[in-house]
């Protein structure tokens, strides 16, 4: 039996495609192993949506290809979007690699591996469908904390962001049906899992392919009867489709927890309008009107990007203006990344790298204040907590997650007092950190039938 041993880059998205990977390979009669040296196969699932993400990948590749040239026999496997995205470039750059297996072909791994036994066959290049779109009934490996998972609902994307590479890679949207997302969900909940976010290239483009229609509101109505499960998070929204029908279900269903994820990249008209976001400044603060007209007290997150081309000081400006504003909850920043074969590669007046890194600490600067100051105003409220387990080295003291706080991309809140992994307790906010939250457990578990987000 040989052992594998994979590395997971890049989103959540990715994430869900390894675990499927670990399944297929389990099913075959695989090992599993987190020691890379003790495996006879290394895979690493690869990331090439940015350039960062690009050089963590084959910083990571070349690191499995040295612990494979120590060991006699082990075989290499390169997965996910970078070999969707430059297979054959891979294949001549990196001799090393046995397998490279695509966006859409990653469940033939074990075959592929079969084929490989035989050393004149390597290396296999892959150029193909660019997603599949598994059933529930793939086996999956869950990895991570056992009581939350991510959900995948759809695969593709239809936008045509300037700056995006994914709708390339990924190709075109796919939802998958509602039976077959609650069948997911339930062999999820049964086996622990007590929170699902909900992941998809565009979460908002959900269920318009399908026959007959649905929509991500009706996939909510459908997932909020699902025993077990307690927290719903949405993931990935695009503005122009956040629909009164959506917001209602998040402001009614109990399990839905109050909270959105839905990037805006910008918020100065000529830029957005470069990026093709569709929208001006001014539609977005309607969008932001609503959600929280709609929806009292939801925690919103969103991303934006720095140093796209064009971007002038008083285009930054306006988005820096923006943020002060609006007070996000949550925000992420990203320096804009030159891509090839995406309509922005092309664009004049590229704005330099110093430029762009200035101009994202200064957002980042900015939001640490509103962070802080919204953490503030939580002191002395009463929060539901979903346990994660203790710190490190203290015992007495707990790390957990309120519902405004998704996994690993927010904050955390720390308490001291009891409670188990996937536990949820009540905990009174005695203290405000930047992005973080603490406070003590009041001592009693929160009944299973009452979902209070606080």
């Amino acid at each position: 039996m040989e052992k594998v041993h994979l590395l997971s880059l890049g989103c959540p998205k990715n994430l869900a495609d390894s675990e499927l990977m670990l399944g297929a390979l389990v099913g075959a009669g695989f090992e599993l192993t987190l020691d890379p040296e003790s495996a006879q196969v290394l895979v690493v699932n690869t990331c090439a949506f940015i350039e960062s993400a690009k050089k963590e990948s084959l910083d990571a590749i070349m690191e499995a290809a040295e612990i494979k040239r120590r060991g006699a026999g082990k075989r290499l496997v390169v997965a996910g979007c970078m070999a969707q995205r430059y297979g054959a470039e891979l294949r001549e750059q990196l001799p090393e690699v046995d397998v490279f297996v695509g966006t859409g072909n990653f469940l033939e791994l074990p075959e592929l591996l079969r084929r490989t036994e035989d050393v004149t066959a390597r290396p296999i290049p892959y150029a193909g469908a660019a997603h599949l779109l598994p059933e529930h009934s793939a086996p999956r490996i869950k990895t991570g904390d056992p009581f939350s998972a991510y959900l995948k609902i759809s695969e593709g994307c239809d936008h045509k962001c300037a700056f995006c590479i994914i709708p390339k890679i990924r190709g075109r949207h796919e939802s998958r049906a509602i039976p077959d997302l609650i069948a997911e969900a339930r062999m999820l909940a049964d086996s622990g899992v007590r929170e699902l976010n909900l992941i998809a290239q565009d979460l908002t483009a959900y269920g318009r392919d399908l026959a007959p229609r649905a929509s991500l509101a009706r996939l909510l109505e459908a997932l909020n009867g699902v025993a077990g499960i307690r927290w719903i998070r949405l993931l990935y929204c695009y503005p122009n489709f956040v629909t009164d029908e959506l917001l209602d279900a998040i402001a009614v269903l109990p399990k839905v927890v109050k909270y959105i994820d839905m990037p805006l990249q910008h918020a100065d008209d000529a830029i957005l309008r470069a990026m093709r976001r569709e929208r001006s400044a001014d539609g977005l603060r309607k969008i932001l009107d609503r959600i929280r007209i709609r929806v009292p007290g939801i925690a919103l997150r969103s991303s934006f990007i720095t140093g796209f081309p064009g971007e002038t000081d008083e285009a930054f400006a306006r988005l820096l203006d923006f943020i002060l504003e609006q007070e996000f909850d949550r925000v992420g920043v990203f320096t804009y990344s030159l891509e090839e074969n995406t309509a922005a590669f092309a664009m004049p007046n590229q704005v330099a790298e110093r430029t762009k890194r200035a101009r994202r600490a200064r957002l980042m600067e900015t939001q640490a204040d509103i962070s802080h100051k919204k953490n503030r105003a939580m002191v002395g409220r009463e929060l539901e907590v979903l346990v994660e387990g203790a710190v490190p080295g203290r015992a007495s003291r707990m790390r957990g997650r309120s519902a405004a706080q998704a996994p690993e991309i927010d904050g955390a809140v720390f308490f001291k007092g009891d409670g188990a992994p996937g536990e949820f307790v009540r905990v009174r906010i005695d203290k405000a950190l930047t992005y973080d939250l603490s406070g003590r457990a009041l001592g009693d578990d929160i009944d299973e039938g009452v979902a209070v987000h606080g």
